[in-house]
């Protein structure tokens, strides 16, 4: 019996000694989080990111460490820099955002920031595949909170990035090859707009809904009025009758009308320095 006591007393002991281990490891994972986001909120990112690392080593369970940690690569990632330093941060950012999401479906800020770190990364040089990643996780913030309509405009950008870059492709081919050359203003000959909507009239379209949606929720949103209005000039494009062309254009104009009215209007309501 005494020695069953003393056994007890002993494991005790050391799930005690566990446990204020644990909490010793908490305690320095919050400190080393503090620290790191100084040292963010400073821009000295390097520093963050050790920081950060620390702080998720010590606690996998802070979530908060491992957020900051993606955002800190991702703040370092440069667009268009060739260098495998950079190339290497922003696949750092994709490979701790992903694994917070792989333990948190719903997290919506690693959502979103996966998202833009794939279109970042997507855009220069370009990278069809990255931009149609980085769609599938705006969409699935559009499936968590469909009253949002930041998701909405992302997709639009995603949808008017991947129909311009075909476009413009499919143009220089057709100037390589053709004794005319259209200019870029120019409608595109009658096969090749059919070729073009083919092709790319269902991004353009699930673009236009994506737009007209984040307008509906945000008023005078700006920014989804723009893209809309580049969208509109695609899908003109994409028209083999001159009627249904200049609808898509006076569309598209009237729309940079009701931007600089918006940003006339915003002007006016800024307070003089």
């Amino acid at each position: 019996m005494q020695r069953k006591t003393q056994t007890l007393f002993l494991m005790a002991v050391v799930l005690a000694a566990i446990a204020s281990g644990a909490g010793c490891d908490k305690l320095k994972a919050r400190d080393r989080l503090n620290k790191g986001v100084n040292a963010y909120k400073n821009a000295q990112f390097d520093q963050a990111i050790e920081y950060f690392k620390e702080a998720k080593d010590l606690d996998p369970s802070l979530t908060n460490a491992q957020l900051y940690l993606a955002t800190a690569y991702a703040s370092m990632y440069v667009p268009g820099a060739p260098s495998k330093e950079n190339i290497n941060n922003g696949n750092q950012a994709v490979a701790e955002f992903k694994s917070i999401l792989d333990g948190q479906p719903d997290n919506l800020t690693a959502m979103d920031g996966l998202g833009s770190i794939l279109y970042n990364m997507g855009g220069s040089p370009f990278d069809a595949d990255k931009l149609n990643e980085s769609k599938t996780y705006h969409q699935k913030h559009i499936q968590l909170k469909p009253d949002d309509p930041e998701p909405y405009y992302w997709v639009g950008v995603i949808d008017w990035s991947l129909a311009f870059r075909a476009n413009k492709e499919m143009r220089d081919t057709y100037n390589q090859s053709a004794k005319k050359t259209i200019k870029e203003n120019e409608p595109m000959p009658p096969a090749l707009a059919s070729q073009f909507n083919q092709k790319y009239g269902s991004v353009v379209d699930d673009g236009i809904s994506n737009l007209q949606k984040a307008m509906t929720l945000k008023s005078e949103y700006d920014d989804a009025m723009a893209y809309l209005n580049l969208l509109y000039r695609q899908k003109a494009d994409m028209e083999t009758s001159k009627d249904a062309r200049t609808a898509d254009l006076q569309q598209a104009d009237d729309l940079v009308e009701r931007v600089k009215a918006i940003k006339q209007k915003k002007a006016n309501l800024t307070p003089s320095s």
